[in-house]
């Protein structure tokens, strides 16, 4: 024990007091005469006897009295068992991603973590407050009241690294102090490497109370017909026991279909038809568990057709003018000599077929193609240079042809989730025909194959290039090296290698991806274009190109929704964004992972544990009860005892 007022102590010499007073007794005793003095021994005896037991109770109780109530004002206490901590700097990491609407026993998480911050944290308390997307140093809970109180969801997902990265940034004398707040959805073991061993660190891990979720997760053009698409919605059920749950589907807020969807299995593909017009809607659920996930915008425009320039002797590109039909595609085919090199820069596709040189010029007009947002399907000769074809190679990446195989090869390996293949299969399939190669080059590449030979070397990749793509294949493909244009893989994989999204294709980005958007426009330099949507409007980043505009969004915009790409007060295009479902199941959130570190049950006994650790135990109330307790018993004593 310890005191505050140690001085004081030097009072308690005026214990001598009592202990005097009882020694020396001052008071005069009076005569009592007695008629008959036969009791008068006895009582004598019994007098002498309560007297003395009652002086030493009294010496007691004014002892004790005077001793506890110079120890209270002395101001005794105990040293608090955490004191080395009491100056740490506190840092508050506030995990609000989507999964963090999940439900508790007091409702959402998120919501129930700001409420039990705003009750429970002392208002002397200074704190620096980081959340998934915003930043608040040196505050304190007033201050912060209204922020807290309009917090939204961020579509960004919780990292435990980035916040590590802003604390260690922030200068301090003191030791940092951290708390989590987060449902642990997403945290990996190497995350937690980023915690300093010297930090005091705490985890409050609020947990949801359901933790089955029903996602719309992507829409994609599944076929296109004359008169009308047919698109396909996919939806994810995460957990057990998943109900039927009614799908609609909408066009300017309008319902045009609705349908029961039952859940046989955790993923289930649905099939909507359209008509060939402009369509800006959206696929929506009613799931009572994450709201963020049960909306799917994206937009369609009329389609007008991709234009696709082949370059090549026209007897080896025939099977292009089967593939490239009219109805979807402006088809042109032209020999090098004849070429003309205003074209290249109106098509949507360039396949450069068999060409035995590649001129510098070329090179020179199909690098800008691709930064522009071009696609290029490269199938080599064998009567070209190495090395004019690798320096021309070598303007979009790494890859390199190397020497040539006179060997045949089986084509019997698909990367079905590469983009060309991904939708193309119900199923993977492992049994096709296999086409085959007779000669080949060999390619070195740090992309995945598309299309590989049996060996596992590359027949087809590809590399993307700023906005564009270029495609490479390892062989020729005319009839007399090799069979693959009777493959039915040949169809879909120059189709979706030359098909421009924008043009016939579903407009939906999300949110954070930063991936650019290229749309045809002709705009003069001085034009902007703006983006509005019922609730947000903003101006993205732009480029103007030749004949098309590239916008660029950072993080932009903050909801989701459809929007219209203007130019004053014309509609160029339609475009809508949707959050990442990246955090759709509730299932992954393991508190586990943090079992390390302290964890806590709330933000209460968060708060509670720093005060119970870091602060002296005062004493002094208990002296002044005890004081007031040995004042009563005086009173009693002397009242009662005789």
């Amino acid at each position: 024990m310890q005191f505050k007022q140690p001085e004081i102590l030097y009072f308690l010499f005026l214990l001598v007091i009592p202990i005097l007073v009882h020694l020396f007794q001052l008071r005069r005793f009076k005569k009592e005469y007695f008629t008959n003095v036969r009791f008068l021994k006895e009582l004598s005896i019994q007098t002498r006897k309560s007297s003395k037991i009652k002086k030493w109770l009294l010496l007691a109780s004014r002892l004790l009295l005077l001793t506890f109530l110079i120890f209270a004002f002395s101001q005794p206490y105990f040293p608090a068992k955490d004191k080395k901590n009491k100056n740490n700097e506190l840092f508050i990491v506030l995990d609000n991603s989507f999964s963090m609407q999940a439900k508790g026993q007091k409702g959402e998480l998120l919501k129930r973590v700001v409420q039990d911050l705003l009750e429970n944290t002392p208002e002397n308390q200074p704190f620096s407050l980081i959340t998934n997307d915003e930043t608040y140093w040196n505050t304190d809970i007033k201050s912060i009241t209204k922020e807290l109180q309009n917090l939204k969801y961020s579509a960004t997902p919780f990292q435990i690294e980035s916040a590590m990265s802003k604390i260690k940034a922030r200068k301090s004398n003191n030791k940092k102090e951290v708390v989590f707040v987060t449902d642990a959805l997403g945290i990996e073991k190497k995350q937690l490497k980023s915690i300093e061993n010297q930090d005091q660190t705490y985890f409050v891990v609020p947990k949801s109370e359901q933790q089955n979720n029903i996602s719309i997760d992507s829409v994609y053009m599944h076929q296109s017909f004359d008169d009308f698409y047919e698109i396909g919605v996919k939806l994810t059920a995460f957990g057990d026991n998943q109900s039927d749950i009614p799908l609609g589907l909408y066009n300017q807020n309008k319902l045009i279909a609705k349908t029961l969807v039952h859940f046989d299995e955790n993923s289930k593909l649905l099939f909507f038809k359209l008509p060939k017009k402009d369509f800006n809607g959206y696929f929506s659920i009613s799931d009572p568990v994450l709201n963020y996930d049960n909306t799917l915008y994206f937009s369609i425009s009329e389609p007008s057709k991709t234009t696709v320039l082949s370059i090549g002797e026209s007897s080896k590109n025939n099977f292009l003018s089967r593939i490239f039909t009219p109805d979807e595609f402006e088809y042109l085919n032209t020999e090098l000599r004849l070429l003309d090199f205003n074209l290249i820069e109106k098509q949507d596709a360039i396949v450069l077929n068999e060409l035995k040189e590649i001129p510098q010029s070329l090179q020179t007009t199909l690098k800008s193609f691709v930064e522009k947002g071009g696609h290029l399907i490269v199938i080599p000769s064998f009567d070209i240079s190495i090395s004019n074809l690798n320096s021309f190679v070598s303007l979009f990446d790494a890859s390199q042809f190397r020497e040539l195989e006179n060997k045949n090869k089986k084509i019997t390996s698909i990367n079905f989730n590469h983009p060309i293949f991904e939708r193309v299969f119900d199923k993977e399939i492992d049994n096709f025909q296999y086409p085959n190669t007779k000669k080949s080059f060999q390619i070195s590449s740090l992309n995945s194959p598309i299309l590989s030979y049996e060996d596992q070397s590359i027949f087809l990749t590809n590399s993307d290039k700023d906005l564009g793509s270029v495609y490479l294949f390892a062989a020729p493909l005319n009839l007399e090296n090799s069979n693959f244009q009777n493959s039915p893989l040949i169809v879909p994989a120059f189709y979706n290698m030359a098909q421009n999204a924008t043009k016939s294709g579903i407009n939906s980005l999300t949110i954070g991806d930063n991936k650019d958007f290229v749309f045809n426009a002709s705009l003069s330099k001085d034009q902007i274009v703006s983006l509005k949507s019922t609730n947000e409007k903003f101006i993205p980043s732009q480029q103007i190109l030749s004949n098309s505009i590239k916008l660029s969004f950072a993080d932009n915009p903050e909801l989701a929704g459809n929007f219209g790409i203007y130019s004053g007060n014309e509609l160029l295009k339609n475009i809508s964004f949707n959050f990442s479902r990246t955090e759709g199941d509730l299932r992954l959130a393991d508190g586990k992972i943090v079992s390390d570190y302290k964890k806590l049950n709330s933000i209460e006994s968060l708060f509670n544990s720093l005060e119970t650790d870091r602060s002296n135990n005062i004493l002094w109330k208990w002296f002044i009860i005890l004081t007031l307790l040995f004042l009563v018993i005086e009173v009693f004593i002397q009242k009662y005892v005789k």
